[in-house]
């Protein structure tokens, strides 16, 4: 029997609850697939909360997977049963054994990338592509600032950056998170808990500060963040790790005619040709050596609970799978 994290009620950790579910046949363009790892998100974690109210209850939580197809449903022709594929999905539906998942959402997974890692690295992976080269097309010139520079997301962001030649500073909470960001490429780190970011970040640059700032804390942040731009420095809020943004006022971003976006990966990657350009890319720069995937922490899918409270202490360095 297949059995899935069902969320019931929003709240704490222990909210999330395992069920057995009746996974039924494919229908319509859907394949059925055997899950064999996923990927917890901080997205995951607002959506359990309530933060984010995205997700009809009851349902299942979880926007990613890897995994081997098991049946597919009519007019499927590019997938087959016994492919291994990864996905990601904004319906939902990740944290299960099996599922059925429409085939649009489907990418093959090379025979080189383990299911652990096929299972966390396309919504961090897409998500750095999407910031890197689509949301602002950083060049060599440019200096840009990643909070969270050993997060599953930063260290993509760092390496991904530092191949491209840009100088990357990055913000991180310990030492241990300190080394991770300069293995992934920082040239400079900021130890934020006990260094004010700011000022260290106008002592790099020496007074000129950041062409872009990748902020995914979002509340404790976000102010701190605009005032480390450059002129025409662009702010890319795409998380809010540390709590909801604050309103702020327009007029503040004529200090130096900055840009401020929230970009979503669902609309970056609505159209099957965006999705395969954006997946070949990525998986081009993991065989090829560009980007290394720290080993995800693992936990069982009916130990979901401790997975969310490790991410949300902030315990957690690369990302973290449930296992099948």
């Amino acid at each position: 029997m297949a059995e899935a994290i069902i969320l019931r009620t929003t709240g704490g950790p222990e909210v999330l609850r395992l069920e057995d579910v009746d996974v039924g046949v494919p229908a319509l363009g859907e394949v059925r697939l055997r899950q064999t790892a996923i990927g917890v998100n901080f997205h995951d974690c607002y959506v359990r909360s309530g933060l984010y109210q995205t997700l009809s209850l009851p349902g299942i939580p979880g926007l990613e997977a890897a995994g081997i197809i098991e049946a597919v449903g009519p007019g499927v022709e590019a997938f087959h049963p016994g492919d291994r594929v990864a996905y990601f999905t904004n319906s939902y539906g990740g944290y299960a054994s099996e599922r059925l998942v429409s085939a649009q959402h489907l990418v093959g997974v090379p025979s080189c990338v383990g299911d652990n890692i096929a299972a966390v690295v396309l919504v961090k992976g897409l998500t750095a592509h999407m910031l890197l080269h689509r949301v602002h097309a950083i060049g060599p010139e440019d200096t840009i600032l990643v909070h969270a520079a050993a997060g599953g997301v930063g260290q993509i962001l760092c390496q991904w950056a530092r191949h491209i030649g840009a100088t990357v500073i990055g913000t991180v909470g310990s030492d241990i998170k300190a080394d991770l960001a300069k293995k992934a490429g920082c040239d400079e780190v900021i130890l934020y808990r006990d260094e004010d970011f700011v000022q260290r970040v106008e002592e790099i640059t020496k007074g000129r500060g950041v062409d872009v700032a990748y902020d995914s804390v979002g509340r404790d942040t976000f102010n701190g963040s605009l005032d480390c731009l450059a002129d025409l420095g662009h702010l890319v809020n795409f998380g809010q790790s540390s709590g909801p943004i604050e309103p702020f006022r327009i007029s503040n971003l004529s200090r130096g005619s900055y840009s401020v976006t929230r970009p979503m990966l669902f609309h970056y990657s609505s159209d099957r040709e965006s999705l395969d350009a954006m997946a070949n890319a990525l998986f081009t720069s993991l065989t090829e050596g560009v980007l290394k995937i720290t080993t995800p922490m693992t936990y069982r899918l009916d130990d979901a609970a401790a997975a969310h409270r490790a991410l949300e202490a902030r315990e957690t360095t690369g990302s973290v799978v449930l296992t099948v």
